[in-house]
């Protein structure tokens, strides 16, 4: 179990604490829901957990066959919608992966990012697009 104290500061604004590390992020609503976009928005975090975790299973899966995943970059698109109501409608993510390790363990990689337990959590209509891009830095 991990706590997270937030606190709304006013103006749209939070500040979350992560308490096992005492890190510390801010949000900010979107310019396009009254905001001024100063920071992430609640969905903008909700796009970069996706994108992080499925990095992050990525290199457990890596580490244990030896594959170095070091450098590999990851670019995350949020599209929203609005109907029926405003939510998360696509998420597009791209792997820059430097190495290739080949086939195999390019599926086996892939296979351990579609698995991760944010993409897992997300509700089934959010659309998930993932490319892997293997050999591009």
């Amino acid at each position: 179990m991990v706590r997270i104290d937030l606190t709304y500061e006013g103006e749209l604004h939070c500040s979350a604490t992560h308490t096992p590390s005492g890190t510390t992020l801010s949000t900010d609503a979107p310019v396009d829901n009254q905001g001024r976009g100063e920071s992430f928005s609640p969905t903008d975090l909700l796009a970069t957990s996706l994108a992080a975790c499925m990095a992050t299973i990525m290199g457990i899966t890596a580490n244990k066959h030896d594959v170095d995943l070091a450098g590999m970059r990851v670019t995350v698109v949020k599209s929203m919608v609005a109907d029926p109501e405003r939510r998360v409608g696509k998420l597009q993510v791209v792997f820059h992966v430097p190495n290739d390790p080949g086939d195999r363990l390019q599926t086996t990689l892939e296979r351990a990012a579609a698995h991760c337990p944010v993409h897992k959590s997300l509700n089934p209509d959010i659309e998930i697009a993932t490319l892997f891009r293997w050999g591009h830095a």
